[in-house]
């Protein structure tokens, strides 16, 4: 168990790692005016993470990701603990190495990638839409990665990385869209910026709960046994390690 965690633990670090330093860097590098770049590079690191190590820990690179497979009982405690404690730690050396490596008049203006509220959003409205994007986020994830009959194989990161960047072109602008606790601490902390900081811990949370809840009661725990039978039936009998097929 020592060794597992430690290869997942870690497979979580440099997912997490690379999001904040190429996620809240696009944001740097643009001044946080160019949404489009800023939704595709978050997109594009967390796509091609998850489809290099998801097959290791699952590709969570979120603490509220995390929590929807422990509610739903699909991770251990032990080894969600495990998660938080690398993709926190990640966040903010990440954020700590990237505020190391941008000049000031790059980092500064932008808080480094720190998510905040739009002109004229208020923080309740901000947190229902990072619930939104949140439970869009991870309703994919259930979907395509924890359903066995998803994708996973083929196209489960794709489809994770589109649902990041379409949800950073809709909210950026009104909350940065972070949908992650630990991507909005790292940029927070190193830059000591806390204004509202709860929306982005809590909303991504019930967010992520929600989803959770919501796919696996109603697609993946089946209210009654599979029925099975003879062929003359029309209902194909289960095999090992098959579920039975109509």
């Amino acid at each position: 168990m020592h060794s597992d965690a430690l290869q997942r633990g870690f497979a979580e670090f440099v997912g997490t790692f690379a999001l904040v330093f190429v996620g809240a860097g696009s944001i740097a590098a643009t001044g946080g005016q160019d949404l489009t770049a800023i939704a595709l590079a978050h997109g594009l690191v967390i796509g091609v993470m998850a489809s290099a190590v998801g097959h290791i820990s699952g590709g969570h690179f979120n603490p509220a990701v995390t929590l929807g497979f422990l509610v739903t009982r699909r991770i251990e405690a032990r080894l969600a603990a495990a998660y938080w404690f690398a993709q926190v730690t990640a966040a903010i050396l990440g954020a700590l190495l990237l505020r190391a490596v941008l000049p000031e008049r790059s980092a500064d203006p932008v808080n480094l990638g720190a998510p905040g509220l739009g002109a004229g959003v208020s923080a309740g409205q901000g947190l229902m839409i990072e619930i939104i994007l949140t439970f869009f986020l991870v309703w994919v994830i259930f979907a395509t990665a924890a359903d066995p009959r998803g994708s996973f194989r083929s196209i489960a990161g794709l489809a994770i990385g589109f649902t990041i960047s379409l949800d950073i072109l809709m909210g950026g602008p009104f909350t940065g869209a972070a949908m992650n606790p630990a991507r909005a601490l790292g940029p927070q902390l190193v830059q000591d910026v806390w204004s509202d900081g709860w929306v982005w811990y809590l909303g991504p949370a019930i967010g992520a709960v929600l989803a959770a809840f919501a796919y696996e009661f109603l697609y993946l725990r089946p209210t009654e046994p599979a029925p099975v039978g003879p062929p003359e039936t029309g209902v194909e009998e289960p095999g090992v390690g098959r579920a039975a097929a109509g």
